[in-house]
């Protein structure tokens, strides 16, 4: 794959201080994942996998090393800036929905657009085009409490999508689901991907992570696989 990559990781760690207790949860992690790439990134509890989650979300800082995310290097960026990052080139989409209960899909899907200030004649007529990009066009109304989990998730993929991000980030995007709504929402991923999108994935399943081109393993804080763009 040629051009730069969507994520760039060299030599990063994060060390946590507990009193007088220093604890390094990332040990020299680099990586790269190229446009369009599809990547699960494994691992146990406790690996660490959880902490490279929240630096490729920006979610977190690293203690040394770097991270490019869409060409721009985000390791000495203030707050403000990584605000930016996290709600304009990052989709995210986690285990638990994060979806407002007393707002109908489609204003859940416009959040990120509110927050940039997108007017919002704009923000509704994007955020209805993304509920049907998932299939939820007859149900941009309904309430998160009207919807099944498998349902939720679709309007999760949604928000993610809406702001045309660099990134989708999915952390156990399946882990609250039952079997069938697990089945329609790893679809829904494998028609983002194919659409062009780049995804990271991160499970602790082994079924989730085989729909992904390429998986990473975290253990101890470091990073085995196929490190680089394919």
């Amino acid at each position: 794959m040629s051009g730069r990559p969507v994520v760039l990781l060299e030599d990063v760690t994060k060390t946590y201080t507990q009193g007088t207790l220093a604890v390094q949860a990332l040990r020299g992690i680099s990586m790269a994942v190229g446009t369009g790439e599809y990547v699960a990134i494994m691992g146990p509890s406790g690996s660490g996998k959880s902490t490279l989650m929240n630096i490729l979300g920006c979610l977190d800082v690293l203690s040394t090393g770097r991270y490019v995310l869409d060409g721009e290097d985000v390791a000495d960026l203030d707050e403000d800036a990584l605000a930016e990052i996290r709600n304009t080139r990052i989709g995210f989409v986690f285990q638990q929905f994060h979806l407002l209960p007393a707002l109908p899909a489609w204003r859940n899907v416009e959040l990120p657009l509110f927050y940039a200030g997108v007017p919002a004649a704009e923000r509704k007529q994007r955020a209805l085009e993304a509920l049907a990009r998932v299939g939820l066009a007859e149900r941009v109304d309904h309430r998160p409490g009207e919807l099944s989990g498998g349902q939720q998730q679709r309007v999760a993929v949604a928000r993610a999508l809406v702001s045309n991000p660099a990134l989708i980030l999915a952390d156990e995007p399946t882990g609250n689901l039952d079997s069938a709504s697990t089945a329609d929402v790893l679809g829904l991923i494998d028609e983002v991907h194919a659409a062009g999108r780049t995804i990271i994935l991160i499970t602790h399943e082994a079924e989730v992570a085989d729909r992904a081109e390429r998986v990473l393993h975290v253990r101890d804080g470091r990073l085995t696989g196929a490190m680089g763009v394919r």
